[in-house]
C-alpha cells in the first residue's frame, strides 16, 4: 500500500480531468457465499443490545462464522474522540485479528504496512459502532507537510475509512492516503492489498430499517435487482463542480448500454415531490443540504435492495434522524445501501459515482464496487450497507427470463448495441406488444430521446402510455413525452399536450405537477409612467 504523499492534493480538479473518463470494464470472478463470508468480519458495540442482535441476525443471514464476530466495549454515540478510536476500536480490532490468525504481520511496517498475509477482506460495523472521528492537535507520529492546509491540515475522519488502512499501524491521521484499490478491476482477494480492509456499516435510523436492508439484500440477490435508473443532474458545464455532472452523465451512459432504463434529468431543479418515481432500483443525484423531491412524499418507496446515493457534503454527518440529510431518509425510503460524508470532504476526494454504479452493475460486491470508486483513504466518506451485497449478479445472467419485461428490454438493447438500431428498435416494440408492457416502450422512448431523435422517442412514449393502466405510471411518461415535444415542435404544443394529459389523469394527485411544466404565461406589459413634468424654472 502506497505512503501518503505530501505533493499528492496539488490541485483535485486538474489531476481528475486527466484520468480517462471511463473505466475498463471487468468481470469478477465467480465465488461462493462461503467463500466471502470465510473473508467477513462482524464488528458490533457489546454496550448496546440492538447493535449485538443485528450482529449476529447478519452472521446468521450470511453464514458468517461466530469465531468472525468481535465485540467492541465502545460508546453508543456517533462521534468519537481520536484516542476513544484508538483504545477502544483500532487498538483492540489489531489485537483480534493478530490473535485469531487473521493476520499474519511483519515485525516492523514497511511502505506496504505491517500486514504480510491476511485471510480477511471485509469488515461490517453494526449499528451502534461510532460514525466519526473528531479533529485533534498535537497527535504523536503525525505530520502535515506543506500541502494545502484545507486537506492535510485536517485530521477528522470516518470510523470505517480509518478502519480499511487499520494494517497500515500509521500514526499519520492528517490528510488522506491514496487508495491502491481505486479504479482496480479485480476482487479484493486477488489482489496483493494485505494491509486493505473493505468496511461498511450496516446503519439506519433504526434497528428495523438495518434488518430490512439485510434482509433486502439477500433476498435481492437471489434474483437480481431490476427496475428503472433516475439520475438527477445540474447541467452544470464549466467550472470545478462540473466534474459531479459527468460522473452522473457516464453513469446515465453506463446503465443505458447494459439496458437498464434511464430516466435522466439535467436541469438545475432536483425531481420534484410530485414526480411519480416508480420501480426506482437506482438513484445518484446532487445537490441538496436535505432530502427533496419523491423521497419525501409518505407513499414513496424504492424497489427492494435499491441502490441510491445524493452527492451532499454532510450527507452522512449523523445517521439517526429519519427526516434529516440524505443517508438516512434514503435507507428510511427502502433503498439496500447508500453513501456519504460524515465531514466536509471536498468533491475530488469523494467516490466516483460512475466508476461506482459501473463496477456494481458488473457483479462486484457493493464493498468492492464502493472502495473501487473511492481515490483516497483515510478521510470522510461512509459506505452504509451489506458489503457483501451484489445487487446485479444475477440481473445480467443470460438468457433473459421469459416473460420478465426487464429482462426483455435488456435483451432489445443488446440486439440494438449488436445489429444497429432498426433490429433493436423492431426486437424492444415487439417485446413491448407481446408483454404488454408499458416499461419497455418507455425505456425505448428514453433511448430513443438520448440519441436526439424526438420523433421516434414522442412515438414510444405514446405506445407506453397506451399501455401503462396507472394514473402515475402514465404521467411519468407524460412528462418524458412532453420534453420531447417540446424539442421537436415548440413550447405550444408541449404545453397543450401538458393540459391534456392533466385533464385525463385527474384521479391521480400527480397530475398537477402536468401543470406546472408548462411555460409560464406571458406577462402583459406594463403600462409606461406618466412623465413628470419639468419644475418651473425660478426667475
Amino acid at each position: 500500500m502506497k505512503t501518503r504523499a505530501l505533493a499528492l492534493l496539488i490541485a483535485f480538479s486538474a489531476a481528475h480531468a486527466q484520468e480517462p473518463e471511463r473505466l475498463p470494464a471487468a468481470t469478477p470472478n465467480p465465488r461462493t457465499a462461503e467463500e466471502l463470508a470465510a473473508q467477513t468480519v462482524v464488528v458490533f458495540n457489546q454496550n448496546d443490545l440492538d447493535s449485538t442482535a443485528l450482529a449476529g441476525l447478519y452472521a446468521e443471514k450470511r453464514g458468517i462464522p461466530n469465531k468472525n464476530l468481535v465485540p467492541l466495549d465502545c460508546t453508543k454515540l456517533e462521534e468519537i474522540t481520536r484516542s476513544e478510536y484508538d483504545r477502544t476500536i483500532a487498538d483492540p480490532l489489531r489485537k483480534v485479528f493478530a490473535e485469531r490468525g487473521w493476520w499474519k504481520l511483519l515485525k516492523e511496517p514497511g511502505d506496504a504496512g505491517k500486514v504480510e498475509k491476511t485471510s480477511i477482506h471485509f469488515v461490517v460495523l453494526m449499528r451502534g459502532v461510532p460514525l466519526k472521528i473528531s479533529s485533534t492537535s498535537n497527535y504523536a507520529g503525525d505530520e502535515t507537510g506543506g500541502a494545502p492546509a484545507e486537506v492535510f491540515g485536517r485530521n477528522e475522519a470516518a470510523v470505517d475509512s480509518e478502519l480499511s488502512i487499520l494494517g497500515l499501524w500509521s500514526r499519520r491521521i492528517s490528510g488522506v492516503l491514496v487508495n491502491p484499490y481505486f479504479r482496480e478491476g479485480k476482487n479484493i482477494a486477488e489482489t496483493e492489498l494485505t494491509s486493505q480492509l473493505l468496511v461498511c456499516r450496516l446503519d439506519a435510523a433504526t434497528p428495523e430499517t438495518v434488518r430490512r436492508m439485510i434482509e433486502d439484500s439477500i433476498a435481492t440477490e437471489k434474483s437480481g435487482l431490476r427496475g428503472l435508473a433516475y439520475i438527477d443532474a445540474q447541467g452544470i458545464k464549466t467550472g470545478g463542480l462540473a466534474e459531479g455532472d459527468r460522473w452522473l452523465s457516464e453513469a446515465a451512459r453506463d446503465a443505458r448500454e447494459h439496458g437498464i432504463p434511464v430516466a435522466y434529468d439535467n436541469g438545475p431543479a432536483l425531481f420534484p415531490p410530485q414526480y411519480p418515481m416508480r420501480n426506482c432500483a437506482l438513484y445518484l443525484g446532487w445537490y441538496s443540504d436535505n432530502v427533496l423531491g419523491p423521497f419525501t412524499q409518505p407513499g414513496f418507496r424504492f424497489t427492494p435492495g435499491a441502490v441510491a446515493v445524493h452527492i451532499h457534503s454532510f450527507s452522512a454527518l449523523s445517521l439517526r434522524d429519519p427526516k434529516r440529510l440524505w443517508c438516512a431518509p434514503l435507507l428510511e425510503a427502502g433503498a439496500a445501501c447508500t453513501l456519504g460524508n460524515v465531514y466536509e470532504p471536498y468533491l475530488g476526494i469523494t467516490p466516483r459515482l460512475d466508476y461506482f454504479s459501473q463496477r456494481i452493475r458488473e457483479g462486484f460486491t457493493f464493498a468492492e464496487a464502493a472502495y473501487m470508486s473511492q481515490p483516497y483513504l483515510s478521510w470522510m466518506t461512509t459506505f452504509i450497507g451489506d458489503p457483501l451485497y451484489r445487487p446485479f449478479l444475477n440481473s445480467n445472467a443470460a438468457p433473459p427470463k421469459p416473460g420478465n419485461e426487464w429482462d426483455a428490454y435488456r435483451a432489445g438493447v443488446a440486439v440494438w448495441l449488436g445489429k444497429g438500431r432498426p433490429a433493436g428498435e423492431t426486437a424492444l416494440r415487439d417485446s413491448a406488444t407481446q408483454l404488454k408492457s408499458g416499461v419497455i416502450s418507455e425505456g425505448l422512448g428514453l433511448l430513443e430521446m438520448s440519441g436526439g431523435d424526438n420523433n421516434a422517442a414522442i412515438t414510444a412514449f405514446q405506445q407506453s402510455r397506451a399501455t401503462y393502466s396507472d394514473a402515475d405510471d402514465r404521467i411519468r411518461v407524460a412528462i418524458h413525452e412532453s420534453s420531447a415535444i417540446r424539442a421537436a415542435k415548440g413550447d405550444a404544443a408541449a404545453d397543450a399536450f401538458l393540459k391534456q394529459q392533466a385533464e385525463a389523469n385527474s384521479s391521480s394527485d400527480k397530475a398537477e405537477l402536468l401543470k406546472l411544466l408548462m411555460s409560464p404565461a406571458p406577462q402583459p406589459a406594463k403600462p409606461a409612467k406618466p412623465s413628470t413634468p419639468a419644475k418651473p424654472k425660478a426667475r
